[in-house]
């Protein structure tokens, strides 16, 4: 076997995950909380993502404020030229996605904390946060968060 082609195939054999090019379900509760039942929410929370003609990309509003054991529907459109994402963790987490998202951009998400949309399109998210706390909101395409595309979700206890 030539070293070119053995070192590709034990690079693909280390990153199984990165190399599939998509995250799969399954993280269960997180500690921004957990999948929500829509028929428990209690607050919809309408979300706009876009660019601005300045050149940043924004979410809009970009700051919330919600109670523990709370859940919320987050009704998400793009209203942008570009596709965003929403994604919703601990600012670690996001900062480790942001990196893994640099180097692997078209990186499909199967994330019930994540959603990604095109151009014109709608989704949502249904979270309840079960811990208090400050947790972020991120576009990670890349350049996108860098852009100003991120806010903060503030969690109170009851």
């Amino acid at each position: 076997m030539k070293p070119l082609y053995f070192g590709l195939l034990l690079a693909t054999l280390a990153t199984p995950v990165l190399a599939s090019g998509s995250h799969e379900g399954g993280h269960g509760e997180m500690a921004a909380g957990e999948p929500g039942e829509k028929a428990k929410a209690t607050q919809t929370i309408r979300v706009t993502m876009k660019e601005t003609e300045d050149g940043k990309m924004i979410f809009t509003p970009n700051n919330f404020n919600v109670r523990k054991d709370q859940t919320i529907v987050f009704s998400i459109k793009n209203a942008g030229e570009l596709d965003h994402e929403f994604v919703l963790d601990q600012e670690d987490k996001v900062m480790e996605h942001k990196a893994v998202m640099e180097k692997f951009p078209d990186m499909e998400h199967d994330d019930p904390n994540a959603i990604r949309l095109a151009p014109g399109k709608t989704g949502e998210i249904v979270w309840k946060f079960t811990n208090d706390g400050t947790f972020k909101i991120a576009c990670l395409v890349p350049g996108h968060y860098d852009a100003g595309m991120h806010g903060d979700v503030t969690v109170a206890k009851k």
